[in-house]
Protein backbone atom coordinates (compact mmCIF):
# COMPACT_ATOMS: atom_id res chain seq x y z
CA UNK A 1 0.00 0.00 0.00
CA UNK A 2 1.35 3.45 -0.96
CA UNK A 3 2.32 5.91 1.75
CA UNK A 4 -0.31 8.45 2.81
CA UNK A 5 1.02 11.82 3.94
CA UNK A 6 -0.05 13.22 7.32
CA UNK A 7 -2.19 15.97 5.78
CA UNK A 8 -4.40 13.33 4.12
CA UNK A 9 -4.14 10.63 6.77
CA UNK A 10 -5.23 12.99 9.55
CA UNK A 11 -7.89 14.81 7.59
CA UNK A 12 -11.03 15.34 9.74
CA UNK A 13 -13.80 12.81 8.97
CA UNK A 14 -16.66 14.31 11.00
CA UNK A 15 -17.67 17.66 12.41
CA UNK A 16 -16.13 16.98 15.83
CA UNK A 17 -12.70 16.51 14.21
CA UNK A 18 -12.69 19.98 12.63
CA UNK A 19 -10.18 22.09 14.58
CA UNK A 20 -10.74 25.69 15.72
CA UNK A 21 -13.76 26.35 13.47
CA UNK A 22 -16.48 25.98 16.09
CA UNK A 23 -18.64 28.79 14.66
CA UNK A 24 -18.80 27.12 11.24
CA UNK A 25 -19.49 23.66 12.68
CA UNK A 26 -22.26 25.00 14.92
CA UNK A 27 -23.94 26.77 11.98
CA UNK A 28 -23.92 23.66 9.80
CA UNK A 29 -25.07 21.35 12.59
CA UNK A 30 -28.01 23.61 13.43
CA UNK A 31 -28.95 23.86 9.75
CA UNK A 32 -28.97 20.05 9.42
CA UNK A 33 -30.97 19.57 12.63
CA UNK A 34 -33.61 22.16 11.70
CA UNK A 35 -33.68 21.15 8.03
CA UNK A 36 -32.64 24.66 6.98
CA UNK A 37 -29.63 23.85 4.78
CA UNK A 38 -29.00 26.47 2.10
CA UNK A 39 -28.67 25.42 -1.52
CA UNK A 40 -25.27 27.16 -1.81
CA UNK A 41 -22.46 27.94 0.63
CA UNK A 42 -19.19 29.86 0.30
CA UNK A 43 -16.44 28.60 2.62
CA UNK A 44 -13.91 31.46 2.78
CA UNK A 45 -10.64 31.58 4.69
CA UNK A 46 -6.85 31.13 4.50
CA UNK A 47 -5.23 27.98 3.16
CA UNK A 48 -5.07 24.78 5.14
CA UNK A 49 -7.75 25.54 7.76
CA UNK A 50 -10.32 22.90 6.75
CA UNK A 51 -12.57 24.40 4.06
CA UNK A 52 -12.58 21.44 1.64
CA UNK A 53 -12.54 18.91 4.48
CA UNK A 54 -15.64 20.52 6.02
CA UNK A 55 -17.32 20.49 2.61
CA UNK A 56 -16.72 16.73 2.33
CA UNK A 57 -18.04 16.15 5.85
CA UNK A 58 -21.20 18.09 4.98
CA UNK A 59 -21.60 15.98 1.82
CA UNK A 60 -21.22 12.79 3.88
CA UNK A 61 -23.76 14.05 6.41
CA UNK A 62 -26.29 14.53 3.61
CA UNK A 63 -25.62 11.31 1.69
CA UNK A 64 -24.83 8.92 4.54
CA UNK A 65 -27.07 5.88 4.76
CA UNK A 66 -28.34 7.29 8.06
CA UNK A 67 -28.48 10.88 6.74
CA UNK A 68 -29.07 13.64 6.88
CA UNK A 69 -27.14 13.20 10.12
CA UNK A 70 -24.74 15.13 12.34
CA UNK A 71 -22.42 12.13 12.63
CA UNK A 72 -21.81 10.29 9.34
CA UNK A 73 -21.00 6.63 9.90
CA UNK A 74 -17.93 6.57 7.60
CA UNK A 75 -18.64 2.88 6.94
CA UNK A 76 -21.43 2.89 4.35
CA UNK A 77 -20.72 2.99 0.62
CA UNK A 78 -21.57 6.66 0.25
CA UNK A 79 -19.27 7.75 3.11
CA UNK A 80 -16.36 5.61 1.91
CA UNK A 81 -16.63 6.88 -1.68
CA UNK A 82 -16.79 10.51 -0.56
CA UNK A 83 -13.78 10.01 1.74
CA UNK A 84 -11.79 8.50 -1.13
CA UNK A 85 -12.93 11.27 -3.53
CA UNK A 86 -14.51 8.84 -6.01
CA UNK A 87 -18.21 9.40 -5.42
CA UNK A 88 -20.40 10.06 -8.47
CA UNK A 89 -22.72 12.16 -6.33
CA UNK A 90 -20.05 14.46 -4.88
CA UNK A 91 -18.23 16.23 -7.71
CA UNK A 92 -15.07 18.16 -6.73
CA UNK A 93 -14.05 20.74 -9.31
CA UNK A 94 -10.88 22.82 -9.48
CA UNK A 95 -11.93 26.39 -10.21
CA UNK A 96 -8.50 27.24 -11.64
CA UNK A 97 -8.65 24.68 -14.46
CA UNK A 98 -12.43 24.62 -15.02
CA UNK A 99 -13.01 28.33 -15.13
CA UNK A 100 -14.39 29.03 -18.58
CA UNK A 101 -17.95 29.41 -19.82
CA UNK A 102 -17.88 26.01 -21.55
CA UNK A 103 -17.04 24.27 -18.25
CA UNK A 104 -19.90 26.02 -16.49
CA UNK A 105 -22.31 25.14 -19.31
CA UNK A 106 -21.38 21.47 -18.89
CA UNK A 107 -21.99 21.78 -15.14
CA UNK A 108 -25.40 23.35 -15.80
CA UNK A 109 -26.41 20.41 -17.96
CA UNK A 110 -25.24 17.83 -15.40
CA UNK A 111 -27.13 19.29 -12.43
CA UNK A 112 -30.38 18.22 -14.05
CA UNK A 113 -29.65 14.55 -13.37
CA UNK A 114 -30.52 13.07 -9.99
CA UNK A 115 -28.00 11.59 -7.58
CA UNK A 116 -26.85 8.03 -8.31
CA UNK A 117 -26.76 6.51 -4.83
CA UNK A 118 -27.27 9.24 -2.25
CA UNK A 119 -30.01 11.77 -1.65
CA UNK A 120 -28.13 14.83 -2.92
CA UNK A 121 -25.75 15.78 -5.68
CA UNK A 122 -23.06 18.00 -4.13
CA UNK A 123 -20.76 20.22 -6.19
CA UNK A 124 -17.58 21.33 -4.36
CA UNK A 125 -15.72 23.99 -6.38
CA UNK A 126 -12.30 24.83 -4.95
CA UNK A 127 -10.72 28.26 -5.55
CA UNK A 128 -13.99 29.41 -7.05
CA UNK A 129 -12.77 33.01 -7.34
CA UNK A 130 -10.69 31.99 -10.39
CA UNK A 131 -13.77 31.34 -12.53
CA UNK A 132 -14.08 33.95 -15.29
CA UNK A 133 -16.75 36.65 -15.30
CA UNK A 134 -18.49 34.89 -18.20
CA UNK A 135 -18.44 31.64 -16.26
CA UNK A 136 -20.00 33.28 -13.20
CA UNK A 137 -22.68 34.87 -15.36
CA UNK A 138 -23.52 31.49 -16.86
CA UNK A 139 -23.86 30.04 -13.35
CA UNK A 140 -26.18 32.72 -11.98
CA UNK A 141 -29.58 31.27 -12.89
CA UNK A 142 -28.68 27.72 -11.89
CA UNK A 143 -27.21 28.94 -8.62
CA UNK A 144 -30.30 30.97 -7.76
CA UNK A 145 -32.82 28.20 -8.47
CA UNK A 146 -31.02 24.84 -8.50
CA UNK A 147 -32.90 21.53 -8.57
CA UNK A 148 -33.90 20.38 -5.05
CA UNK A 149 -31.41 17.51 -5.13
CA UNK A 150 -28.35 19.80 -5.74
CA UNK A 151 -26.12 21.57 -3.22
CA UNK A 152 -23.23 23.90 -4.10
CA UNK A 153 -20.21 24.43 -1.81
CA UNK A 154 -17.66 26.99 -2.99
CA UNK A 155 -14.25 27.18 -1.29
CA UNK A 156 -12.03 30.24 -1.72
CA UNK A 157 -9.10 32.07 -0.18
CA UNK A 158 -10.15 35.37 -1.82
CA UNK A 159 -13.88 35.98 -1.28
CA UNK A 160 -13.47 39.63 -2.31
CA UNK A 161 -12.80 38.45 -5.89
CA UNK A 162 -16.18 36.75 -6.15
CA UNK A 163 -18.84 38.91 -7.88
CA UNK A 164 -21.50 40.35 -5.59
CA UNK A 165 -24.18 38.69 -7.73
CA UNK A 166 -22.77 35.31 -6.67
CA UNK A 167 -22.22 36.30 -3.04
CA UNK A 168 -25.82 37.43 -2.67
CA UNK A 169 -27.06 33.98 -3.73
CA UNK A 170 -24.94 32.05 -1.20
CA UNK A 171 -24.44 31.81 2.54
CA UNK A 172 -20.92 32.95 3.45
CA UNK A 173 -19.08 31.12 6.25
CA UNK A 174 -15.72 32.57 7.29
CA UNK A 175 -13.00 30.13 8.36
CA UNK A 176 -10.33 31.46 10.74
CA UNK A 177 -6.62 30.88 11.08
CA UNK A 178 -5.91 28.08 13.55
CA UNK A 179 -4.16 29.14 16.74
CA UNK A 180 -0.64 27.95 17.48
CA UNK A 181 -1.84 26.22 20.65
CA UNK A 182 -4.40 24.11 18.74
CA UNK A 183 -1.87 23.27 16.03
CA UNK A 184 0.58 22.09 18.69
CA UNK A 185 -2.14 19.92 20.25
CA UNK A 186 -2.87 18.27 16.89
CA UNK A 187 0.84 17.74 16.11
CA UNK A 188 1.34 16.18 19.54
CA UNK A 189 -1.58 13.84 18.84
CA UNK A 190 -0.07 12.82 15.50
CA UNK A 191 3.36 12.30 17.06
CA UNK A 192 1.89 10.07 19.76
CA UNK A 193 0.04 7.95 17.22
CA UNK A 194 3.02 7.74 14.83
CA UNK A 195 5.43 7.00 17.71
CA UNK A 196 7.51 10.13 17.11
CA UNK A 197 9.57 11.83 19.80
CA UNK A 198 8.96 15.58 19.61
CA UNK A 199 9.87 18.21 22.17
CA UNK A 200 7.75 21.25 22.83
CA UNK A 201 10.26 23.65 21.25
CA UNK A 202 10.09 21.65 18.00
CA UNK A 203 6.28 21.73 18.00
CA UNK A 204 6.27 25.48 18.68
CA UNK A 205 8.71 26.18 15.83
CA UNK A 206 6.58 24.18 13.38
CA UNK A 207 3.34 25.84 14.53
CA UNK A 208 4.73 29.39 14.29
CA UNK A 209 6.12 28.75 10.81
CA UNK A 210 2.77 27.40 9.56
CA UNK A 211 1.08 30.81 9.97
CA UNK A 212 -2.23 29.36 11.14
CA UNK A 213 -2.42 26.60 8.51
CA UNK A 214 -2.77 23.13 10.01
CA UNK A 215 -2.12 21.50 6.64
CA UNK A 216 1.20 23.37 6.33
CA UNK A 217 2.17 22.25 9.83
CA UNK A 218 1.36 18.61 9.07
CA UNK A 219 3.28 18.77 5.79
CA UNK A 220 6.30 20.26 7.56
CA UNK A 221 6.18 17.50 10.18
CA UNK A 222 6.02 14.92 7.39
CA UNK A 223 9.10 16.43 5.76
CA UNK A 224 10.99 16.55 9.06
CA UNK A 225 10.29 12.86 9.71
CA UNK A 226 11.87 11.99 6.36
CA UNK A 227 14.79 14.37 6.92
CA UNK A 228 15.72 13.16 10.39
CA UNK A 229 14.58 9.51 10.21
CA UNK A 230 12.10 10.10 13.04
CA UNK A 231 14.54 11.65 15.54
CA UNK A 232 13.59 15.31 15.09
CA UNK A 233 15.72 18.00 16.76
CA UNK A 234 15.17 21.72 16.89
CA UNK A 235 18.19 22.29 14.65
CA UNK A 236 16.48 20.13 11.99
CA UNK A 237 13.44 22.42 12.05
CA UNK A 238 15.62 25.49 11.66
CA UNK A 239 17.61 23.84 8.88
CA UNK A 240 14.50 22.90 6.90
CA UNK A 241 12.55 26.13 7.41
CA UNK A 242 15.46 28.58 7.60
CA UNK A 243 14.16 30.21 10.77
CA UNK A 244 16.26 31.71 13.55
CA UNK A 245 16.44 29.83 16.83
CA UNK A 246 14.54 31.32 19.76
CA UNK A 247 17.78 31.28 21.77
CA UNK A 248 19.37 33.67 19.30
CA UNK A 249 16.46 36.09 19.69
CA UNK A 250 16.83 36.02 23.46
CA UNK A 251 20.59 36.59 23.09
CA UNK A 252 20.00 39.55 20.77
CA UNK A 253 17.57 41.17 23.19
CA UNK A 254 19.92 40.53 26.12
CA UNK A 255 22.67 42.42 24.29
CA UNK A 256 20.26 45.24 23.44
CA UNK A 257 19.35 45.57 27.12
CA UNK A 258 23.06 45.59 28.07
CA UNK A 259 23.82 48.19 25.32
CA UNK A 260 26.39 45.82 23.79
CA UNK A 261 26.63 47.14 20.23
CA UNK A 262 29.86 45.27 19.44
CA UNK A 263 28.36 41.99 20.66
CA UNK A 264 25.27 42.55 18.51
CA UNK A 265 27.33 43.10 15.36
CA UNK A 266 29.42 40.02 16.09
CA UNK A 267 26.29 37.93 16.68
CA UNK A 268 24.77 39.17 13.41
CA UNK A 269 27.96 38.21 11.58
CA UNK A 270 27.74 34.74 13.14
CA UNK A 271 24.12 34.33 12.00
CA UNK A 272 25.08 35.34 8.45
CA UNK A 273 27.96 32.83 8.43
CA UNK A 274 25.51 30.11 9.50
CA UNK A 275 23.28 30.96 6.53
CA UNK A 276 20.32 32.29 8.54
CA UNK A 277 17.55 34.11 6.70
CA UNK A 278 17.96 37.78 7.66
CA UNK A 279 14.47 38.63 6.46
CA UNK A 280 13.07 36.01 8.83
CA UNK A 281 15.33 37.32 11.61
CA UNK A 282 13.92 40.83 11.19
CA UNK A 283 10.34 39.55 11.19
CA UNK A 284 11.03 37.46 14.30
CA UNK A 285 12.49 40.47 16.09
CA UNK A 286 9.45 42.60 15.25
CA UNK A 287 7.21 39.81 16.51
CA UNK A 288 9.29 39.56 19.70
CA UNK A 289 8.93 43.28 20.37
CA UNK A 290 5.20 42.93 19.77
CA UNK A 291 5.03 40.13 22.33
CA UNK A 292 6.95 42.19 24.88
CA UNK A 293 4.57 45.10 24.27
CA UNK A 294 1.61 42.81 24.96
CA UNK A 295 3.21 41.66 28.23
CA UNK A 296 3.91 45.25 29.25
CA UNK A 297 0.41 46.51 28.48
CA UNK A 298 -1.52 43.50 29.82
CA UNK A 299 -0.11 42.73 33.24
CA UNK A 300 -2.06 39.46 33.39
CA UNK A 301 -3.94 37.01 31.15
CA UNK A 302 -1.71 37.79 28.16
CA UNK A 303 -1.28 34.13 27.13
CA UNK A 304 -4.26 34.25 24.76
CA UNK A 305 -3.00 37.37 22.99
CA UNK A 306 0.49 35.90 22.64
CA UNK A 307 -0.91 32.58 21.31
CA UNK A 308 2.12 30.72 22.67
CA UNK A 309 2.63 27.89 25.17
CA UNK A 310 2.83 28.86 28.83
CA UNK A 311 6.57 28.18 28.99
CA UNK A 312 7.31 30.58 26.11
CA UNK A 313 5.08 33.24 27.70
CA UNK A 314 7.05 32.96 30.95
CA UNK A 315 10.37 33.45 29.14
CA UNK A 316 9.07 36.55 27.34
CA UNK A 317 7.70 37.93 30.63
CA UNK A 318 11.14 37.52 32.25
CA UNK A 319 12.83 39.26 29.32
CA UNK A 320 10.26 42.07 29.42
CA UNK A 321 11.36 43.02 32.94
CA UNK A 322 14.66 44.33 31.56
CA UNK A 323 13.20 46.65 28.94
CA UNK A 324 10.78 49.55 29.24
CA UNK A 325 7.66 50.08 27.18
CA UNK A 326 9.21 53.24 25.71
CA UNK A 327 12.20 51.24 24.50
CA UNK A 328 9.87 48.65 22.98
CA UNK A 329 7.96 51.26 20.98
CA UNK A 330 11.16 52.93 19.83
CA UNK A 331 12.59 49.51 18.95
CA UNK A 332 9.62 48.67 16.72
CA UNK A 333 10.11 51.97 14.90
CA UNK A 334 13.82 51.26 14.37
CA UNK A 335 13.14 47.76 13.02
CA UNK A 336 10.42 48.99 10.66
CA UNK A 337 12.80 51.65 9.34
CA UNK A 338 15.37 48.92 8.71
CA UNK A 339 12.76 46.96 6.79
CA UNK A 340 11.97 50.02 4.67
CA UNK A 341 15.66 50.75 4.04
CA UNK A 342 16.23 47.14 2.94
CA UNK A 343 13.63 47.57 0.18
CA UNK A 344 15.58 50.50 -1.23
CA UNK A 345 19.13 49.13 -1.16
CA UNK A 346 18.28 45.41 -1.59
CA UNK A 347 20.70 44.47 1.18
CA UNK A 348 19.46 43.56 4.64
CA UNK A 349 22.79 43.33 6.44
CA UNK A 350 23.51 47.06 6.49
CA UNK A 351 20.00 48.08 7.69
CA UNK A 352 20.17 45.41 10.41
CA UNK A 353 23.60 46.61 11.57
CA UNK A 354 22.31 50.18 11.73
CA UNK A 355 19.21 49.00 13.61
CA UNK A 356 21.29 47.04 16.14
CA UNK A 357 23.53 50.04 16.82
CA UNK A 358 20.48 52.29 17.27
CA UNK A 359 18.77 49.79 19.57
CA UNK A 360 21.86 49.39 21.73
CA UNK A 361 22.31 53.18 21.91
CA UNK A 362 18.75 53.90 23.07
CA UNK A 363 18.44 55.85 26.32
CA UNK A 364 17.01 54.12 29.35
CA UNK A 365 13.73 56.00 29.05
CA UNK A 366 11.77 57.62 26.29
CA UNK A 367 12.00 61.02 27.99
CA UNK A 368 15.78 60.97 27.60
CA UNK A 369 15.33 60.61 23.84
CA UNK A 370 13.29 63.83 23.73
CA UNK A 371 14.39 67.35 24.58
CA UNK A 372 11.93 68.35 27.32
CA UNK A 373 10.95 72.05 27.44
CA UNK A 374 12.33 73.90 30.42
CA UNK A 375 9.02 75.66 31.07
CA UNK A 376 5.47 74.93 30.11
CA UNK A 377 4.26 76.93 27.08
CA UNK A 378 7.76 78.41 26.57
CA UNK A 379 10.46 77.53 24.02
CA UNK A 380 13.15 75.10 25.01
CA UNK A 381 16.57 76.44 25.86
CA UNK A 382 19.47 74.79 24.12
CA UNK A 383 22.22 73.07 26.09
CA UNK A 384 24.96 75.29 27.42
CA UNK A 385 27.59 73.53 25.31
CA UNK A 386 25.74 74.58 22.13
CA UNK A 387 24.93 78.24 22.89
CA UNK A 388 26.79 80.36 25.39
CA UNK A 389 24.46 83.11 26.62
CA UNK A 390 27.44 85.34 27.45
CA UNK A 391 28.61 85.40 23.83
CA UNK A 392 27.18 87.84 21.30
CA UNK A 393 25.70 86.23 18.20
CA UNK A 394 26.26 89.31 16.02
CA UNK A 395 28.56 88.74 13.01
CA UNK A 396 31.93 90.42 12.79
CA UNK A 397 31.87 93.81 11.03
CA UNK A 398 34.61 92.79 8.62
CA UNK A 399 36.58 89.70 7.75
CA UNK A 400 39.78 91.69 8.30
CA UNK A 401 38.71 92.77 11.75
CA UNK A 402 41.02 91.37 14.42
CA UNK A 403 39.62 88.67 16.66
CA UNK A 404 37.85 89.70 19.82
CA UNK A 405 40.04 89.98 22.84
CA UNK A 406 39.74 87.53 25.65
CA UNK A 407 38.17 90.26 27.76
CA UNK A 408 34.89 89.76 25.88
CA UNK A 409 34.80 86.08 26.78
CA UNK A 410 33.92 84.48 30.10
CA UNK A 411 36.91 84.41 32.39
CA UNK A 412 38.77 81.19 32.93
CA UNK A 413 37.88 79.50 29.62
CA UNK A 414 40.57 77.37 27.94
CA UNK A 415 41.74 78.35 24.41
CA UNK A 416 39.55 75.67 22.74
CA UNK A 417 36.37 77.13 24.25
CA UNK A 418 37.47 80.65 23.39
CA UNK A 419 37.89 79.59 19.74
CA UNK A 420 34.44 77.98 19.73
CA UNK A 421 32.94 81.13 21.22
CA UNK A 422 34.59 83.22 18.47
CA UNK A 423 32.95 81.01 15.84
CA UNK A 424 29.60 81.53 17.58
CA UNK A 425 30.11 85.27 17.29
CA UNK A 426 30.40 84.93 13.52
CA UNK A 427 27.14 82.98 13.06
CA UNK A 428 24.49 84.66 10.94
CA UNK A 429 21.06 85.40 12.33
CA UNK A 430 18.23 83.34 10.78
CA UNK A 431 15.76 85.31 8.66
CA UNK A 432 12.22 84.34 9.71
CA UNK A 433 10.70 85.56 6.45
CA UNK A 434 13.19 83.49 4.46
CA UNK A 435 12.37 80.47 6.63
CA UNK A 436 8.65 80.93 5.91
CA UNK A 437 9.31 81.25 2.17
CA UNK A 438 11.32 78.02 2.18
CA UNK A 439 8.79 76.15 4.37
CA UNK A 440 7.00 74.26 1.48
CA UNK A 441 10.37 73.20 0.06
CA UNK A 442 11.43 72.10 3.56
CA UNK A 443 8.33 69.88 3.99
CA UNK A 444 8.84 68.38 0.52
CA UNK A 445 12.43 67.38 1.34
CA UNK A 446 11.41 65.89 4.70
CA UNK A 447 8.71 63.81 3.00
CA UNK A 448 11.25 62.37 0.58
CA UNK A 449 13.42 61.15 3.47
CA UNK A 450 10.75 60.12 6.00
CA UNK A 451 7.04 60.39 5.22
CA UNK A 452 5.94 60.09 8.86
CA UNK A 453 8.07 63.08 9.88
CA UNK A 454 6.55 65.14 7.07
CA UNK A 455 3.09 64.14 8.29
CA UNK A 456 3.92 65.29 11.83
CA UNK A 457 4.77 68.77 10.47
CA UNK A 458 1.07 69.29 9.64
CA UNK A 459 -0.21 72.12 11.81
CA UNK A 460 3.29 73.35 12.59
CA UNK A 461 4.81 76.63 11.37
CA UNK A 462 7.94 78.75 11.73
CA UNK A 463 7.18 80.59 14.99
CA UNK A 464 10.28 82.69 15.61
CA UNK A 465 14.06 82.80 15.20
CA UNK A 466 16.78 83.83 17.62
CA UNK A 467 20.33 83.71 16.40
CA UNK A 468 20.79 80.29 14.77
CA UNK A 469 17.78 78.81 16.59
CA UNK A 470 14.47 78.23 14.82
CA UNK A 471 11.39 77.68 16.96
CA UNK A 472 8.58 75.67 15.31
CA UNK A 473 5.20 76.31 16.90
CA UNK A 474 2.21 73.98 17.17
CA UNK A 475 -1.35 74.59 18.36
CA UNK A 476 -2.48 72.75 21.48
CA UNK A 477 -4.50 70.20 19.51
CA UNK A 478 -1.34 69.12 17.63
CA UNK A 479 0.54 68.02 20.76
CA UNK A 480 1.07 64.51 19.37
CA UNK A 481 2.78 65.93 16.26
CA UNK A 482 5.04 68.10 18.43
CA UNK A 483 6.02 65.20 20.70
CA UNK A 484 6.72 62.95 17.71
CA UNK A 485 9.08 65.49 16.13
CA UNK A 486 10.90 65.92 19.45
CA UNK A 487 12.15 62.36 19.17
CA UNK A 488 15.85 62.30 18.55
CA UNK A 489 15.81 60.79 15.05
CA UNK A 490 13.11 63.20 13.79
CA UNK A 491 14.74 66.21 15.48
CA UNK A 492 18.09 65.53 13.81
CA UNK A 493 16.42 64.97 10.44
CA UNK A 494 14.72 68.39 10.48
CA UNK A 495 17.95 70.13 11.45
CA UNK A 496 19.90 68.41 8.66
CA UNK A 497 17.29 69.39 6.03
CA UNK A 498 17.36 73.04 7.11
CA UNK A 499 21.16 72.97 7.12
CA UNK A 500 21.07 71.79 3.50
CA UNK A 501 18.55 74.47 2.49
CA UNK A 502 20.26 77.38 4.26
CA UNK A 503 23.90 76.21 3.96
CA UNK A 504 24.50 77.05 7.62
CA UNK A 505 24.20 75.39 11.01
CA UNK A 506 20.77 75.58 12.58
CA UNK A 507 19.17 74.38 15.79
CA UNK A 508 15.48 73.60 16.08
CA UNK A 509 13.23 73.68 19.11
CA UNK A 510 9.47 73.25 19.48
CA UNK A 511 6.82 75.09 21.44
CA UNK A 512 3.09 75.54 21.72
CA UNK A 513 1.51 78.64 20.22
CA UNK A 514 -1.19 80.36 22.24
CA UNK A 515 -3.45 80.91 19.25
CA UNK A 516 -5.49 78.00 17.81
CA UNK A 517 -4.82 76.78 14.31
CA UNK A 518 -6.18 79.36 11.82
CA UNK A 519 -9.45 78.46 10.19
CA UNK A 520 -9.50 78.31 6.45
CA UNK A 521 -12.08 80.74 4.99
CA UNK A 522 -13.36 80.33 1.48
CA UNK A 523 -12.98 83.46 -0.57
CA UNK A 524 -15.55 83.71 -3.32
CA UNK A 525 -13.04 85.63 -5.39
CA UNK A 526 -10.65 82.68 -5.25
CA UNK A 527 -13.21 79.91 -5.89
CA UNK A 528 -14.69 80.19 -9.41
CA UNK A 529 -17.34 77.53 -8.73
CA UNK A 530 -18.59 79.30 -5.58
CA UNK A 531 -18.50 82.68 -7.34
CA UNK A 532 -20.60 81.29 -10.19
CA UNK A 533 -23.17 79.89 -7.73
CA UNK A 534 -23.38 83.21 -5.86
CA UNK A 535 -23.87 85.13 -9.12
CA UNK A 536 -26.57 82.71 -10.30
CA UNK A 537 -28.65 82.82 -7.10
CA UNK A 538 -27.72 86.42 -6.13
CA UNK A 539 -26.24 85.08 -2.87
CA UNK A 540 -23.52 86.12 -0.49
CA UNK A 541 -21.14 84.41 1.96
CA UNK A 542 -21.95 84.80 5.67
CA UNK A 543 -19.17 84.13 8.16
CA UNK A 544 -19.41 83.80 11.94
CA UNK A 545 -17.97 86.69 13.88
Amino acid sequence: MSYIVFARKWRPQNFDDVIDQDHVVKTLKNAITSNRLAHAYIFAGPRGVGKTSTARILAKSLNCRQGPTLSPCNTCTACIEITQARSFDVIEIDGASNRGIDDIRALRENVKFAATHGKFKVYIIDEVHQITSEGFNALLKTLEEPPPHVKFIFATTHPQKIPSTILSRCQLLEFRRISNVRIIEQLRKIALSEKLSLKDDVLLAIAKNSDGSLRDAESTLDELVSFSNGDIKLKDVHSIMGVVEQEYLFEIVDKIIKKDAVGLLQLLDKLIDEGKDLTQLLLNLIEYYRNVMIVKVTTQNHEKLLDLPVEACEVIARQAQGISLDQVLLGVNVLLNAQEMARRIENLRIPLEIAFVKLSAQPKSFEQAVEVPAKKDEPQSLPAKEINPAVSLKPAASLNQPPASSSHLPAGQPPQKQAAATVKQQETHLDLEKIKALWPQFIEKVNKVKVSAGHYLDGGSAFKTQGSVLTIGFPRQASFNKESLERKENHLLLESVWKELLSQDIRIQFTFTHDPAPEKHIDNAEDPLLKSALDTFNGRVIRKG
